[in-house]
């Protein structure tokens, strides 16, 4: 924790008053010390400094990448994709660096979290009620007085990232930054200066196509726009007067359709109407080089298609999970090969589970860390907690760049979205919890619990849970109990009913 003043040359503003403290920032390290002076005297070892995490009962998964999620920063795609500090659209006006605050004394220095949204904070576009307590644990309102940096990271889109913190800040009763907010289609404004004339699918009205002129691409088309130059192209489609009325004549531009030329699409949000977009997506996939109505004879002319993520599934406000923008995916690419009489469709797909998507996020996270806290920016916290939902793109992605980055990233499952209970998931996290509230709490915990285990006989090394501190507390030997796997139970059940 960052707890040293004398260091500081400029006033610290003031901030709104947090709820009583059990314990003050400036004393956190030394109930720090004074647990580890307990443990010391109660001849309970500390860990060793290459510890493995021991919280969890899941060892780390290796978090392999799927070759069906091709990511759109992966060395297959041509070097301008590159999310290099100098690209990173962390610079951009919508999250333009400002000057760094003075430090912030209460502040945890050493982890941080990032969060999923849909079925972690909200659902149904409410608030899950222990994500609001969450919220305030980290802002300050805990034992310990300190305040735990924060991002949001999310496959969701479809409106300005402003718009989007302005619907999660009321939601979460806090202030919401762009600065620590990324959604599935933020890493797309990279490519503004790559191409030209682009497809922009997705989202209500023209909110995508403002979102990618806000970007910096500079001619952007949409399936209205299309539409409205040929009814023929969806037969089953008829625009609505709003969207007539809102969709650019393409014919006004002169001369015929096939000379506009398509250099990419992206699907910025979910569709609307999924039958007219794959149309138009499979038409343009099929063209010569991109050129609007007109046909490849050997199908292999089209230009790239960018998804903002790959989620099959998400949890929305009915009881069970709906198709997202992952599914779209599948059915084009499935759809492209039989009508192409077998060729293979290979699209991109940003968001998580992508590592890049992950590298984007710690990107974020420093920089975020030095604006609002006033910490070095140079270097990311020691730990992330990611918590989120969906193990096939949170806990994978979370699980892969682990295995990747120097700092640890540990990944938290909650049982109130995607997840159903009783199941064993695929890629398995490092703790299954209820809610974020539980996620949160076990995150600072397991910061405390950093600075003194216990191992069993086997050599494992145990963790301090609530009881095992207070026990230190009292002078006490706590009592190390292994955690039992919260899958095992479901794992016997499937096999009890294969017998």
């Amino acid at each position: 924790m960052s707890t040293n003043n004398n260091t500081l040359t400029t006033p610290v503003p003031q901030r709104p008053s947090m709820c009583p403290r059990q314990l003050s920032s400036s004393s956190f390290a030394s109930a720090f010390e004074v647990a580890r002076t307990k443990l010391s005297e109660l001849g309970v070892e500390e860990p060793d400094t290459d510890d493995d995490d021991t919280l969890s009962p899941f060892s780390n998964s290796s978090g392999e990448e799927d070759d069906s999620d091709s990511s759109p920063y992966s060395a297959s795609v041509e070097s301008d994709s590159s999310t290099s500090e100098a690209a990173s659209p962390l610079h951009s006006p919508i999250t333009a660096p400002i000057t760094p605050a003075g430090l912030d004394p209460d502040v945890a220095d050493n982890f941080a979290f990032a969060f999923d949204i849909d079925g972690v904070l909200v659902r149904g576009g409410k608030p899950i009620p222990e994500a609001i307590e969450a919220m305030k644990v980290l802002n300050g309102e805990n034992p310990f007085g300190i305040k735990v940096p924060y991002i949001f990271l999310t496959n969701g889109g479809g409106k300005f990232e402003t718009e989007r913190c302005r619907d999660l800040s009321r939601q979460l009763e806090i202030d919401v930054s762009p600065g620590q907010f990324i959604c599935g289609h933020t890493p797309m404004r990279e490519f503004a200066n790559k191409y030209g004339t682009v497809l922009v699918v997705g989202g209500e009205g023209e909110k995508c196509r403002e979102v990618a002129e806000s970007y910096g691409f500079r001619d952007v088309i949409t399936p209205g726009d299309i539409i409205k130059a040929n009814a023929a192209t969806a037969p089953f489609r008829a625009l609505t007067e709003s969207e007539i009325k809102n969709s650019r004549d393409l014919l006004a531009r002169g001369g015929k359709m096939s000379d506009i030329v398509v250099e990419a699409v992206f699907v910025f949000a979910d569709s609307r109407d999924w039958a007219s977009d794959l149309q138009i997506m499979l038409d343009i996939a099929q063209s010569k080089g991109g050129r609007l109505e007109t046909r490849s004879e050997n199908f292999d002319e089209g230009p790239p298609i960018y998804f903002s993520h790959n989620d099959v599934l998400w949890s929305a406000a009915h009881e069970h999970v709906r198709l997202g923008m992952g599914a779209l995916r599948k059915i084009v690419e499935t759809v492209f090969e039989d009508v192409s009489g077998g060729r293979k469709l290979k699209t991109h797909a940003f968001g998580k589970p992508q590592v890049s998507t992950f590298e984007f996020a710690t990107r974020l996270l420093q920089q975020w860390r030095a604006t609002q806290h006033g910490l070095a920016e140079s270097e990311p916290p020691e730990t992330v907690y990611f918590v989120g939902d969906t193990p096939e793109s949170d806990i994978k992605g979370t699980n892969a760049m682990n295995e990747k980055s120097k700092n640890e990233w540990y990944s938290i499952l909650v049982k109130t979205g995607v997840y159903q209970a009783g199941t064993e998931p695929k890629h398995k996290p490092r703790k299954l919890v209820d809610t974020v509230l539980d996620a949160v709490n076990h995150g600072i915990r397991r910061e405390m619990a950093k600075l003194g285990t216990r191992k069993d006989g086997k050599g494992r090394k145990l963790p301090l849970d609530d009881a095992a501190l207070k026990a230190i507390s009292e002078g006490r030997t706590p009592n190390f109990e292994l955690s039992v796997d919260p899958f095992a139970k479901a794992v016997e059940q499937q096999q009890q009913q294969v017998q």
